[in-house]
C-alpha cells in the first residue's frame, strides 16, 4: 500500500468529517426545521444551527469545537497490514490537529497534561475487524463531550422517574429509552441521536450502542420489533417539549438505532449513547493497494444546504434584543429576566473545568468584576504574523461546573456566564444573591459564535492546555438567550419538570 496517499486520505476523512454534516443528518435536521414553531427560541436555535453548517462548510472548519475523543472502526481484508493502517491514522490525526481542524483533545489522566495533537495513551480509539471484501473500510465518529457525558447504562430491572419499574422485557427496555432522552434535556445539544444496546456487559453494551450511530438516519431496522420500537421513541421523545438546546419545543430527538446481543442470566444492560445534533460520522472504502478513497458512505439522496432557509429566516427575523456591554452593572443584570436574547459587545474570557478549579484557590489573573465568562474551549490557529485566531468556538456544556459557578461570581464579581445546558440550584441561588445571569449559546454551533470574535487580546493560565485556558476575547454582537435570571427563574428547571409530567403519561405499557 501506498502509505502517503493513505495518510491523504485520511487526513481528508478526518476534515471531512469535522467539518462538513453528512446528508441523511442534514435532512433530519431540515424536518425538524419545518416541524418547529415559528418565532419560538427553538426556531431560533434552529436556524442558528442551520447557519453554522453553512459556514463550517464554507471554511471548512470544525462544525464543533469539541473533537471528542476521534473513534475509528477500520474493516480489513486478510492480508492487510492493521499497523501501517494504525500508524497512517495516528499521523493524520497529529496532522488535522496542527491544521485546527481538530482541537488538541487528549488529556494525560494522572497531570492534566494536554498532548496537543489528540495523540496519547488509548487514543485515539482505534478498532480493528477482519472481514472477506476486498476494501477497507474505515468509519470515524467525533462525538464530544457534552453528548459523552449523556451517555447512560440501564441494568434491569430497575426503578425510573417518571416511570415506575422497568423489567427485564421490551417494554422495561422501552422505558428505559425514553428516560435516557429526558435525562439528556440540553445538555447533550439536543436535538440529538441515540445509539441503543441491549445485552452483552458494562462494556460491550455499549459498544454496541455506539456501533448504532453508524447505521444511516433513514435506514430500517430487520428486526421488526426493533423498528417499531425506533419509530415509537422518535415520536413520543417529540413530545416531551423539551426541544432543541433544551428552550421547549417540537424537536428533542431526531434518530434512535437499536441494536441487540446475547447477554448472561444474571446481567441485564440497556446502553445508550447520546449524540449532538453535530452528528459528525462519516466513512470511507479505500482501495488497500494505493490507499485511495473509492467511495464515500453517507452521501446518498438530496444534500441540504440550508442557504436559501437561512436567507429566509434572516430577512424575517423580528426577536427583540437587548444589547449589553461588557463590563455589565449590576442594574443592567437585574432588568433581564428569563426568554431575553441579549447581545454582547466588549470583552469576554474563556473558562472551562480548569479555570473553575483553579480559581476556587487562587486570585483571578485580570479584573472580572463586571465581566462575562463564556464556557467554552475554542479551537485556535496562528496567522501568518503569529498572532491567535479563533476558529471554532461554540459553548461547552455548563452543569460540570455546578460546584463552584455560584461562589466564583461572588468573589470576583462575575455578572453573567455564558455556556449551554443550564446550570443548577446552587447557581441560581447565587445568581439572585449576587444579581448574575445564565446565558444559553446554542450548542455546537462553534462557527457562528466564532465569527462573532473579532480579535484575541491575550491568554492567561495556557499551563491547563488550548482548550483550558483563560482566552481574552473581543467579541461584537455574541447572541444569546437568558434561562436564568437574577429573580430565581429557570428556563432549565421548567423544562425538567414539564417534561418528566409529560414522560409519566407513557409509563403504560405499549408493546
Amino acid at each position: 500500500m501506498n502509505v502517503q496517499t493513505l495518510e491523504k486520505s485520511l487526513y481528508n476523512l478526518i476534515t471531512e468529517t469535522s467539518t462538513n454534516l453528512p446528508k441523511d443528518v442534514r435532512r433530519a435536521i431540515k424536518k425538524a426545521k419545518e416541524a418547529e414553531n415559528a418565532g419560538t427560541r427553538a426556531a431560533m436555535s434552529l436556524d442558528t444551527i442551520a447557519n453554522n453548517i453553512i459556514m463550517a462548510e464554507d471554511n471548512v472548519s470544525p462544525i464543533c469545537q469539541d473533537t471528542g475523543l476521534p473513534t475509528f472502526k477500520v474493516y480489513t481484508p486478510v492480508g492487510v497490514n492493521q499497523l501501517e493502517i494504525k500508524a497512517a491514522i495516528k499521523k493524520a490525526i497529529n496532522d488535522t490537529s496542527a491544521d485546527a481542524k481538530l482541537r488538541p483533545n487528549a488529556v494525560d489522566s494522572l497531570t492534566g497534561a494536554n498532548s496537543g495533537n489528540n495523540l496519547g495513551e488509548g487514543l485515539p480509539v482505534i478498532k480493528f475487524e477482519q472481514w472477506e471484501n476486498d476494501y477497507i473500510t474505515i468509519k470515524l465518529i467525533l462525538k464530544g463531550g457534552g453528548c459523552e457525558n449523556k451517555n447512560i447504562q440501564y441494568s434491569l430491572p430497575c426503578e425510573l422517574d417518571g416511570l415506575g419499574r422497568a423489567g427485564r422485557d421490551l417494554d422495561g427496555i422501552r422505558k428505559c429509552i425514553l428516560h435516557s432522552v429526558y435525562q439528556a434535556q440540553g445538555q447533550g445539544c439536543s436535538a440529538g441521536f441515540i445509539g441503543v444496546g441491549i445485552g452483552g456487559d458494562r462494556s460491550s453494551g455499549y459498544d454496541l450502542a455506539k456501533e448504532q450511530l453508524f447505521r444511516h438516519v433513514e435506514d430500517t431496522n430487520p428486526n421488526a420489533d426493533l423498528a417499531k420500537l425506533e419509530e415509537y421513541v422518535v415520536k413520543t421523545a417529540n413530545t416531551f417539549g423539551i426541544g432543541t438546546m433544551g428552550f421547549g419545543g417540537e424537536a428533542t430527538l431526531l434518530g434512535c438505532k437499536i441494536g441487540v446481543m446475547h447477554r448472561i442470566p444474571a446481567s441485564f444492560y440497556v446502553s445508550v449513547a447520546y449524540n449532538c445534533w453535530a452528528y459528525r460520522r462519516m466513512a470511507v472504502d479505500i482501495d488497500p493497494q494505493t490507499g485511495e478513497i473509492i467511495k464515500w458512505h453517507y452521501q446518498e439522496g438530496e444534500k441540504i444546504t440550508f442557504k436559501d432557509e437561512v436567507a429566509a429566516t434572516t430577512e424575517d427575523t423580528t426577536t427583540d434584543v437587548v444589547e449589553l456591554t461588557a463590563p455589565i452593572t449590576e442594574e443592567q443584570i437585574r432588568t433581564l429576566k428569563v426568554g431575553d436574547v441579549v447581545s454582547i459587545t466588549g470583552r469576554m474570557y474563556t473558562g472551562r473545568d480548569a479555570i473553575h478549579h483553579h480559581l476556587m484557590s487562587h486570585d483571578a489573573p485580570v479584573d472580572l468584576n463586571g465581566q462575562v465568562i463564556y464556557h467554552c474551549g475554542p479551537v485556535m490557529a496562528k496567522d501568518e504574523e503569529g498572532n491567535w485566531t479563533v476558529k471554532a468556538a461554540g459553548p461547552t456544556t455548563s452543569i460540570r461546573e455546578e460546584p463552584y459557578q455560584g461562589d466564583i461570581m461572588k468573589k470576583f464579581g462575575i455578572r453573567a456566564v455564558i455556556g449551554k445546558g443550564g446550570m443548577g440550584p446552587k447557581t441560581l441561588a447565587a445568581l439572585q444573591e449576587h444579581g448574575g445571569v445564565y446565558l444559553n449559546a446554542i450548542g455546537g454551533a462553534a462557527q457562528y459564535y466564532a465569527d462573532c470574535i473579532k480579535g484575541v487580546d491575550g491568554v492567561d493560565l495556557m499551563e491547563f492546555g488550548v482548550p483550558e485556558a483563560m482566552w481574552h476575547l473581543n467579541v461584537e454582537n455574541f447572541t444569546a438567550v437568558v434561562t436564568m435570571d437574577s429573580h430565581g427563574n429557570s428556563l432549565h428547571a421548567d423544562v425538567d419538570k414539564s417534561s418528566l409530567e409529560k414522560l409519566a403519561m407513557h409509563a403504560e405499557r405499549v408493546f
